[in-house]
């Protein structure tokens, strides 16, 4: 499996095990995405995201979404899109 890079995490909310990410890539609702740097390196399957409270089914070059993660992760974690 090859990863490609679409964001980076700016923020973490702890209380609530949120990422704030800075897309610099395409992400959907069902993919699979791969947290690694600053000691994370772990994956998961997207099943939410949101741009300021709203939910959303896919994120593009540009957007800052929350995403719930499985794991904390650091402000410059970087996020991966896993391919085939």
């Amino acid at each position: 499996m090859e990863g490609k890079k679409v964001g980076e995490v700016v923020h973490y909310y702890d209380r609530i095990s949120v990422a704030v990410i800075d897309v610099r890539g395409a992400l959907k609702i069902g993919d699979t995405v791969h947290f690694l740097g600053h000691g994370s390196d772990f994956q998961q399957s997207i099943s939410s995201m949101q741009i300021e409270n709203e939910p959303i089914l896919q994120a593009n070059l540009g957007d800052m979404i929350a995403l719930k993660t499985i794991k904390p992760v650091k402000r410059g974690t970087t996020l991966y899109v896993i391919t085939d």
